[in-house]
């Protein structure tokens, strides 16, 4: 039996900056309380169980928070609106709330306190995730792009003998297959167990194939000029997915930071 799972950490004041998070989960005998809410969760309303980020002590700051298993049902478990977001339509992301809801002790992942790290490697390898999305968003777009111009008639010609449209296809290209290299390397490191390297090339990897995406998802709306802003060509939707992907597991602004600090402090 197939069963859908979910992250559960992002918080109304807890996106990039993680560590303010409100939740807690208090222990009490052989069960946790948890209250508080999570926001923008995919999955989140209709997940069999999630992983749910919460502090246990937050005078410890990022060591005082733990991750629980939740189930969908659990007494206190309350669900919220599902977004009505831009792109990215065919998934859900809710929001979620926490009223004295009860977890047994054993649904604690790991110890109590060990929850930022495993957010943290949970993270790193959902940005390559999300960096193989954003290459195949670029990737379906350029493909849509080159058809329309092989096929589009304009001053007696295809489009594609127009040589604006040829420097636009051959940067594309050039920045889907550039896109599509890092992701390989991230993901050979990852398949080394190199995870701190692994978590730097991920976020290289996430960064530069979403900007891709988003830039390649535009041309490509402009090669079809009236017709790519319809909803009748898919592009105008691999333009709005693409900007997901700049935005999610960590948004590129935070990406160049986790490089740059990466690149410029020892390992």
């Amino acid at each position: 039996m197939v069963q859908l799972t979910a992250l559960a950490a992002t918080e109304p004041s807890a996106g990039s900056d993680i560590l303010s998070m409100r939740t807690k989960a208090v222990r009490k005998g052989g069960k946790y309380v948890v209250n508080g809410q999570k926001c923008f969760i995919t999955n989140g309303s209709v997940a069999d169980f999630f992983v749910l980020f919460a502090y246990t002590d937050a005078s410890k700051g990022p060591r005082g928070m733990s991750a629980f298993v939740v189930e969908k049902g659990f007494p206190g478990l309350v669900y919220g609106k599902n977004e009505n977001k831009m792109g990215m339509r065919g998934s859900i992301n809710s929001e979620l709330f926490f009223e004295d809801m009860e977890v047994p002790a054993e649904n604690l992942v790991g110890a109590e306190g060990e929850g930022f790290v495993n957010l943290m490697k949970t993270l790193a390898m959902s940005r390559l995730f999300c960096a193989s999305q954003a290459v195949g968003i670029a990737q379906g777009a350029l493909n849509q792009a080159i058809a329309y111009a092989r096929q589009r008639v304009q001053f007696s010609k295809p489009i594609a003998a127009l040589v604006p449209i040829q420097f636009m296809v051959a940067d594309m290209a050039a920045g889907v297959e550039s896109a599509r290299l890092l992701t390989h390397k991230a993901a050979c490191l990852f398949d080394e167990g190199d995870e701190k390297k692994a978590g730097t090339f991920a976020a290289m990897a996430k960064c530069t194939a979403s900007d891709t995406a988003m830039r390649v998802t535009t041309d490509a709306v402009q090669i079809m000029g009236g017709y790519g802003y319809m909803k009748d060509y898919p592009v105008e939707r691999m333009m709005r997915d693409a900007k997901l992907t700049q935005i999610y597991t960590g948004t590129n602004q935070i990406m160049r930071l986790v490089a740059g600090r990466d690149i410029l402090m020892p390992y």
